[in-house]
């Protein structure tokens, strides 16, 4: 191996970045957890006393519910809407390009500026949605007030934000299914209804497998969207919003972190949020495995 040095010289740049700037502050994360530290005095070394705590912590609970709730209320419609999207664009001959461009812009679009227009749209007295049920007698809709509302709009706009990613994963998927398999099934006589259901359903159970542990991941750690809707800043009492119902698990960690500079209960909680992830992606791959033939 030493006669490659040369080579392992010249790629070591980037595992001393990684080491540095992401390895050693997850170690360190660790360390904290078990550490009382507001960033400037000395630490002070508390065992197990941060998790005592957060078990006990109402407000931590109430993050992860919230964070639960909007999971599954963006993650549900986004994969089956993805999956949808795919067979459809896979099966028009022309403009596809154009509609795979159409449909991935909004995960490229700037999600602090999707979520200030989402704000805009789904304002209790001035936003759009309530000027169109207006129009048509619906009293306005307390989208940004009423507790499960607030996690409706989350979920509406990761939905919107993720739908198309996911659409071009399975488009790929589709792709790459031989068409000499469609073309003997339409011979023995199905249709496309029941060749999706019997043939491209099955084969694309290991990339369906890839969207959900990647949407459970990306989903579970919802941040941005509560904290631009909100207005999250120091002088703001009501964290994710009235009756912090869209305070998610990450916004509660940066407020504890870094707005209250309790560092090392900020890093208990996102290590036990770590590990709620981690058991939920093992649940959902058992249950996405589960009837697969070995």
């Amino acid at each position: 191996m030493l006669s490659y040095w040369r080579q392992y010289l010249a790629i070591s740049p980037f595992y001393l970045v990684f080491a540095v700037f992401s390895l050693f502050p997850v170690f360190f994360s660790l360390f904290l957890a078990f550490q009382h530290w507001d960033g400037l005095g000395e630490m002070q070394f508390v065992g197990l006393q941060q998790f005592q705590f957060l078990v006990r912590d109402p407000v931590f609970w109430q993050s992860v519910g919230n964070t639960l709730a909007i999971w599954v209320l963006s993650t549900v419609p986004t994969l089956f809407g993805a999956l949808v999207l795919a067979a459809l664009v896979h099966s028009v001959r022309r403009f596809k390009g154009f509609y795979r461009i159409a449909l991935f812009l909004p995960n490229v679009t700037s999600i602090v500026a999707v979520t200030i227009f989402f704000g805009a749209v789904f304002s209790n007295n001035f936003g759009l949605v309530n000027a169109v049920l207006g129009a048509v007698g619906i009293p306005p809709v307390a989208w940004l007030t009423n507790p499960w509302l607030i996690k409706v709009v989350i979920a509406l706009l990761m939905t919107w934000m993720w739908t198309g990613y996911n659409m071009i994963i399975y488009l790929a998927g589709m792709q790459a299914i031989p068409a000499e398999i469609h073309e003997a099934a339409r011979m023995d006589g199905a249709g496309p209804v029941r060749s999706f259901f019997r043939i491209t359903l099955p084969m694309l159970r290991p990339i369906i497998l890839f969207t959900v542990v990647i949407s459970t991941i990306n989903g579970l750690q919802s941040f941005s969207e509560p904290q631009v809707l909100f207005g999250t800043n120091a002088a703001n009492a009501a964290l994710g919003g009235p009756g912090q119902a869209g305070l998610t698990t990450l916004l509660y960690f940066y407020q504890e972190a870094f707005m209250n500079n309790d560092y090392g209960y900020g890093a208990a909680i996102v290590w036990a949020f770590f590990l709620l992830i981690i058991v939920l992606v093992v649940v959902n791959w058992r249950l996405v495995q589960r009837g697969r033939k070995p």
